[in-house]
């Protein structure tokens, strides 16, 4: 690799930001894709440069076919990253699921009688307010945000702050009609053509009604999201609703 495609690749690795080394397997020409574009000897562009982006989303390295040529994509990424707000119930049963799978859990709640050690051990715990809170953790593309306390003092300033940001996943607990409450409220505070990024209800219907369950749902999705793209769910469907209002202590 030239030192100056070296130097920018250490400058992404740095700064935790996701990207693809990507080479030419007939003559060894590089370039590399991610926050600053693409970089480099290869002119990327149209359905190679999709799937490298693609690739890059979810953490793999591939080997693709351009026209006539075949070139390495080498992704390099850091650990994916779940944010929870609220130590609830089904929190409880999220956090060691995500974990499992991988992710770098993050619980928030400023309400210590919830977030607690005890109540979910073994993940990260902050008290700051959720506004607070996720401008200090700074969510990136490797970022899933799940608002699961269901009170609007807590999710709604979570919820803007994700929506201000590349967090690749943002869901939201409740009802339809809570839902419903909940973008009114956004969309008074100017959030309206944002709107469509957040999932909820939050969770594949997959019909399970437990705080586990609901948990099982919500981390389905959240890998649907990161490896295929999957886009925020209809917010008129109506599935889980009474679960999902039930199961938030």
């Amino acid at each position: 690799m030239k030192t100056k495609l070296f130097e920018a690749l250490l400058v992404e690795r740095r700064a935790q930001r996701p990207v693809a080394v990507i080479t030419r397997i007939a003559d060894g020409a590089q370039a590399l894709v991610g926050s600053m574009g693409v970089v480099g000897e290869l002119a990327l562009a149209g359905p190679l440069l999709d799937e490298v982006g693609q690739l890059l989303r979810a953490g793999r390295s591939a080997m693709l076919r351009d026209d006539e040529d075949d070139v390495f994509v080498r992704s390099h990424v850091s650990q994916p990253r779940l944010v929870i707000v609220g130590a609830v119930h089904i929190a409880q049963a999220l956090a060691p699921m995500a974990a499992t799978a991988g992710f770098e859990v993050v619980v928030v709640d400023p309400r210590r009688a919830f977030a607690t050690e005890k109540r979910v051990p073994g993940v990260r715990m902050v008290h700051d307010w959720p506004d607070e809170a996720l401008r200090a953790l700074g969510l990136d593309p490797r970022t899933a945000v799940v608002t699961l306390s269901h009170d609007a003092k807590l999710d709604d300033p979570a919820l803007i702050a994700a929506l201000a940001s590349d967090a690749f996943y943002i869901g939201a607990l409740g009802s339809t009609r809570t839902h419903a409450k909940r973008v009114e409220r956004l969309t008074a505070a100017g959030l309206g053509d944002r709107l469509g990024r957040i999932h909820a209800p939050i969770g594949l219907d997959l019909g399970g009604r437990a705080p586990a369950e609901i948990a099982v749902s919500i981390l389905a999705q959240i890998l649907l999201c990161r490896y295929r793209g999957e886009a925020a769910s209809d917010p008129t469907r109506p599935p889980r609703q009474e679960a999902q209002k039930a199961s938030t202590q």
